[in-house]
């Protein structure tokens, strides 16, 4: 068993479960214990970190990387406010684990009293194993190493930097969310764009992204994203726009769920004098993404 919010799972994330699996053995079962909302969105509400990931696409992740079950508890005030001892004797005796694996700084019960040398305590008390997972660094583009955080991977895709990103994920950032109606533009200068409603989702920089999109239907796209206020147009609210390079299907339809992978970063977004120059300056990144994502 390993609890935590697992946010982005990164490869940090991985090497817990890589390590549970190892421990579990051929028959034996991995469970992560997870939150839903995230304890801060109670405890701190003005404070509430972006997400990097839905919790359906969180849970989706987790199985796919190898666990057995994902249990989620609901964040309420009482599951908060359980003394460190209360709270594990609680999961012991829901799950049931032999081994229980966290990286160092973990942290659980009121007030994030409890630590790993009380979990050890407990452990030998209650009868299972305690194992600290080590950091795990990744290696960025210019060679330089970095821990794999949450709250890393955050800051560079506020920041824009999609490509150090995917080094600590092991893959581009995902989004996935919902078409939304925009101000239908994108159809006009003949350049169709899906909007999607990110919610809680991270917003990364403003500025022209290179990605892959993939439809509900399995087909992929490459895709060009604008994120951010369309300053030639001065919308004001960030947007989050994907245009489907070679897609033929219908546009105007909302409610349907778009999955679309950040892969490269290619520009800010520029205040245009006329529409034909930001007609000009969109064929220019159709051209740049085709280059980047058809090697």
């Amino acid at each position: 068993m390993s609890i935590g919010m697992f946010d982005g799972l990164h490869l940090g994330h991985r090497a817990i479960i890589d390590q549970a699996r190892a421990l579990a053995g051929p028959g034996g079962r991995v469970v992560i214990v997870t939150f839903e909302p995230a304890p801060a969105a109670i405890l701190n509400p003005s404070q509430i970190m972006p997400r990097l990931m839905t919790a359906d696409q969180r849970t989706q992740a987790l199985l796919q990387a190898g666990v057995d079950e994902v249990v989620t508890l609901e964040s309420t005030k009482a599951l908060l406010q359980m003394s460190p001892v209360e709270f594990i004797e609680e999961m012991i005796d829901r799950i049931q684990p032999d081994h229980v694996i966290e990286g160092g700084d973990f942290r659980f019960g009121v007030a994030r009293s409890g630590d790993l040398d009380l979990l050890r305590s407990e452990g030998e008390r209650l009868g299972f194993r305690v194992h600290e997972t080590r950091e795990i660094e990744a290696t960025l583009p210019d060679g330089s190493s970095i821990q794999a955080r949450s709250s890393i991977v955050r800051k560079m895709l506020v920041e824009g930097r999609v490509e150090e990103a995917a080094c600590l994920l092991a893959r581009p950032w995902r989004v996935e969310a919902q078409v939304i109606k925009g101000h239908q533009r994108g159809r006009e200068i003949g350049c169709p764009t899906a909007n999607l409603d990110l919610g809680e989702l991270v917003y990364p920089a403003d500025g022209v992204y290179a990605g892959t999109a993939l439809l509900e239907s399995g087909d992929r796209y490459m895709a060009a994203i604008s994120i951010g206020t369309n300053p030639t147009f001065n919308d004001g609210a960030p947007s989050f726009e994907v245009h489907l390079l070679d897609y033929k299907g219908r546009i105007g339809e909302y409610g349907w769920t778009l999955k679309v992978d950040l892969q490269h970063r290619l520009r800010d977004q520029v205040v245009y004098e006329s529409i034909d120059e930001l007609v000009e300056a969109i064929d220019g990144d159709l051209d740049r993404i085709r280059s980047l994502l058809s090697v």
